[in-house]
């Protein structure tokens, strides 16, 4: 470089801090203990957020499961990954189903640890349970769910776009009522 007179330009990479973090003390003990079996519905439900990408296209899908029959109860598709796609979700499940003595099982994403979460699950009477900090498979069935979605929509399809993927989801995945 110095024979051709040329000098490097160094672009200072700027690290981006996280808009929502963690509420450490509203995180929850592991209540079902990777015991995946519920005696009846609406008994125990999972939920999780998963990606939706196309072509570095994302969205987000905010699903939640009942652990009796693996059921989808709600879901939500939205842009952003927030606090209202999660709040959103769990809304709606509680507006369509008995939630007495629910236990909700979730991670520890900082959706789940927020107070809006915990707000509407302690108004509604739900105990939240969380699984340990990077251990997925405390959450399994969620896992799986939200793996087995993506090779039936994505990976066995020819989708064009991103709004074709979510419109695929939605069709293929309704919630019974």
């Amino acid at each position: 470089m110095a024979k051709y007179a040329l000098k490097p330009e160094y672009v200072k990479r700027i690290k981006t801090k996280p808009k929502y973090r963690q509420i450490v003390e509203n995180v929850k003990p592991n209540l079902i203990k990777r015991n995946f079996n519920s005696t009846a519905p609406n008994k125990v439900w999972l939920t999780d957020i998963t990606y939706l990408i196309h072509n570095e296209k994302r969205a987000y899908l905010s699903t939640i499961i009942d652990l009796y029959d693996r059921r989808i109860v709600a879901y939500r598709i939205g842009k952003f990954n927030n606090i209202s796609l999660v709040t959103d979700t769990l809304n709606e499940a509680i507006a369509k189903k008995n939630v007495k003595n629910l236990i909700i099982h979730s991670d520890q994403g900082f959706q789940y640890t927020s107070f809006e979460y915990k707000a509407i699950c302690e108004a509604n009477g739900i105990t939240i349970s969380m699984s340990r900090k990077g251990t997925p498979i405390d959450d399994s069935p969620m896992e799986r769910f939200h793996s087995i979605l993506k090779k039936e929509t994505l990976y066995n399809n020819y989708i064009t776009s991103l709004e074709e993927y979510i419109a695929f989801v939605q069709s293929t995945y309704k919630p019974p009522m």
